[in-house]
């Protein structure tokens, strides 16, 4: 299955690539950081990278915005909201919260591919007001309840 997502590149963008499936089977496709030159991300810091992107999410759809796997396991770089969401109304640059959870500083780069975007339908829910709710053998039980 697939959608169309029109992508417009900003100025800032130009050379590189669109949003690319790196194999056949890939849920996601990476994006790459549009910065001029470089940015330091400090253990603990965190930063907006550009895209050079705005994307026009299909109604019905959202695009999820998540860690690439490498980056997480070999420098504890992750995306700070993950997932993050853009909303198909949405028309503004597409940017990726990065968060360093390392132990040392990390170069972002013109071109390095900082995350994934997987595109999903989505569901809207009617939220309506209960006098009371359904019981369950779970019940209130919250954080670690059912076990490990």
């Amino acid at each position: 299955m697939s959608v169309q997502v029109e992508v417009a590149v900003l100025p800032h963008g130009q050379g590189l690539p669109l949003p690319t499936y790196a194999t056949p089977g890939a849920a996601g496709a990476d994006v790459c950081a549009a910065v001029e030159g470089e940015v330091v991300l400090p253990p603990g810091g965190r930063v907006a990278v550009p895209t050079g992107l705005v994307v026009a999410v299909p109604e019905g759809y959202e695009m999820q915005v998540r860690p690439r796997s490498g980056l997480a396991l070999q420098h504890g770089i992750t995306v700070a909201n993950a997932p993050g969401t853009i909303d198909s109304d949405f028309r503004g640059e597409l940017k990726v919260i990065l968060v360093n959870l390392g132990d040392r500083p990390f170069v972002v780069r013109r071109g390095d591919r900082i995350a994934q975007l997987v595109v999903a339908p989505v569901v809207r829910a009617q939220f309506r007001k209960a006098e009371g709710l359904s019981t369950t053998a779970r019940g209130e039980g919250g954080f670690g309840s059912t076990g490990v």
